[in-house]
């Protein structure tokens, strides 16, 4: 198994690293490593450190560097526009995007969307995703931390998609009325931007769908059945990771 990976704000630049707060709390009191056993430092933007634990303390861990690598964003660049969900499924629907590989996530308030983000509500219900995102991004070892945006409209949802297009990337819109399978759809060449578009339980509604595709968006269906909100993006996003050369 890989090491476990801890976020820190900057990479150590001595030998020598004293990982505490938080993160320390949670590798020396709950994840119990000891000295000897491997740990990966992260900054979330490619940059990673090899490590050793040299010491443990109930709140901390000195870490001995062993190496230090940063990596090049992967190509495309694959966003998702996630419908908000009811209950705890956009926060399992961020999670496996996360782990799926999504560079950035962006909540969308469809028109169909059972709940809605407000005030202090939208605030909290923003902040999970993000927590989720972060902690979905250690566990599956990844170097960068996907990006959760701001809520969006469904008209920002449209400057999005046209802007990407415009830029030579590509926008696909899932819909099970669609006629082209996801398979099917053409995907940007090299640097291109690839956003996927995931509508809420109820659907998408015409007019959002109309406004999506007028900006460059292709619609394309996923496969015979139907999958949850929550699901949708992760299977989809596996699909084009797979087509894209990302999972290569």
């Amino acid at each position: 198994m890989t090491p476990p990976v801890f976020l820190v704000a900057t990479l150590p630049s001595s030998d020598q690293y004293v990982l505490d707060g938080p993160e320390g709390h949670h590798a020396a009191t709950v994840r119990r490593l000891r000295p000897g056993e491997p740990v990966r430092l992260s900054d979330g933007y490619g940059g990673l450190a090899e490590c050793t634990v040299a010491g443990a303390e109930h709140d901390r861990l000195t870490l001995a560097v062993v190496r230090r690598t940063v990596l090049e964003p992967p190509r495309p660049r694959l966003v998702v526009v996630q419908a908000l969900a009811k209950g705890d499924r956009g926060e399992l629907a961020v999670e496996l995007l996360t782990e799926l590989g999504a560079d950035e996530i962006v909540p969308w308030e469809a028109a169909r969307a059972v709940v809605q983000w407000r005030g202090e509500r939208g605030g909290r219900a923003l902040a999970r995703w993000r927590s989720t995102a972060r902690e979905a991004a250690k566990q599956s070892r990844r170097a960068f931390l996907p990006h959760v945006a701001e809520l969006h409209s469904t008209a920002a949802v449209g400057a999005l998609v046209g802007r990407v297009v415009a830029e030579g990337g590509a926008a696909v819109v899932l819909s099970g009325e669609a006629g082209t399978p996801l398979a099917a759809v053409p995907l940007p060449a090299g640097e291109g931007e690839l956003v996927l578009v995931v509508g809420p339980e109820g659907g998408l509604t015409e007019g959002e769908l109309a406004a999506f595709c007028a900006a460059g968006a292709r619609a394309a269906r996923l496969g015979p059945t139907v999958l949850r909100t929550s699901t949708a993006g992760a299977a989809a996003l596996a699909a084009l990771a797979a087509r894209t050369g990302r999972w290569t």
